[in-house]
């Protein structure tokens, strides 16, 4: 049965609501006209690079149902790629092909899709069906990720990624995403991916959950999820206090994958981030919230607004 809490007990815990959210951060600090910075997934790598940072490579997109004919030019030959819905949200319409002979595309789920299928999901990119409010969309086209070997058992036939919630330019929690057979090789928690709480200052896990329940191994490699590290944590720590001076906005998902060759990448950032990185971590968000409220001062460069984060958000303080 299903137990319910009082609001109030919530917030004494530092539990984040979504009512809380979206009133009191998203509302006043995420200006709306800068909302498209971050829902086009176009304009962010356009942004990230004017910024200097590294992303997935691009490969293409297409725009109108007309070209979705010319599918191939975008498919790197013998080679894995994903196609995303431009301004979808929550891992919607992503389609991630482990590999393909030009004729037959493999999903991490070991199922197979023809070309028509493949045309047909771009279709319904295009017409709406995974982005925001239900609009006309773009299709974009990205080179897969060959993920670091460090997380190798760590995550099942997909990348995994790195959640940062950044708040007026101080990251304040850390969580990694982990695919699984459920998730069809995607790394969203609503789909049965692994959360894993990650600490601020070592990059290490605190805690893991999937479905909103505590689990200590990976569901399809029996892996030791306590043992997971992530590396170069401070290339994507710096990466997640940037993206506030990049957009603007005070309250920021910032997705971080750490390729082979490349190393720490931006994914993608999110206006409108979950909660759920609360259970992930086993601890809520506003408290940290206030402590930052305190010092006030953006204006700070990212590496000063990083110790302060490090200083007070370190697993030692819980």
């Amino acid at each position: 049965m299903m137990e319910w809490v009082r609001p109030s007990v919530l917030r004494k815990l530092g539990i984040l609501g979504m009512n809380g959210r979206n009133v009191d951060y998203i509302g006043r600090y995420n200006d709306r006209r800068l909302y498209p910075l971050v829902d086009n997934k176009l304009k962010t790598k356009e942004l990230a690079l004017k910024h200097g940072l590294r992303v997935p490579e691009l490969l293409g997109f297409i725009t109108y149902q007309m070209e979705v004919k010319e599918v191939r030019r975008h498919i790197p030959e013998g080679e894995g790629f994903v196609i995303k819905p431009a301004q979808g949200s929550g891992g919607k319409g992503i389609l991630v092909i482990l590999s393909h002979d030009g004729e037959r595309f493999t999903k991490p789920s070991g199922e197979q899709i023809d070309l028509a299928e493949l045309k047909r999901h771009v279709s319904n990119t295009l017409s709406g069906l995974y982005s925001l409010g239900g609009k006309d969309d773009v299709a974009v086209f990205e080179r897969l990720i060959e993920f670091d070997d460090v997380f190798e058992g760590y995550s099942f036939e997909g990348v995994p990624d790195v959640r940062v919630i950044v708040y007026r330019g101080y990251p304040v929690m850390a969580m990694m995403r982990l695919s699984t057979a459920a998730s069809d090789g995607k790394a969203n928690l609503h789909q049965g991916a692994v959360g894993v709480g990650i600490d601020i200052v070592t990059g290490e896990a605190v805690n893991a959950v999937q479905f909103d329940r505590p689990v200590t191994h990976h569901p399809d490699t029996d892996k030791h999820l306590h043992s997971l590290k992530v590396p170069h944590w401070d290339e994507i720590l710096e990466i997640a206090a940037g993206a506030f001076d990049m957009t603007g906005l005070g309250y920021l998902g910032v997705d971080v994958v750490l390729d082979k060759k490349r190393g720490p990448m931006l994914l993608e950032l999110n206006a409108r981030p979950g909660l759920a990185i609360q259970i992930a971590n086993g601890e809520g968000m506003l408290k940290r919230f206030e402590l930052i409220d305190r010092v006030a001062d953006t204006s700070r460069p990212p590496e000063e607004r990083i110790a302060y984060s490090k200083e007070m958000f370190g697993n030692e303080e819980r």
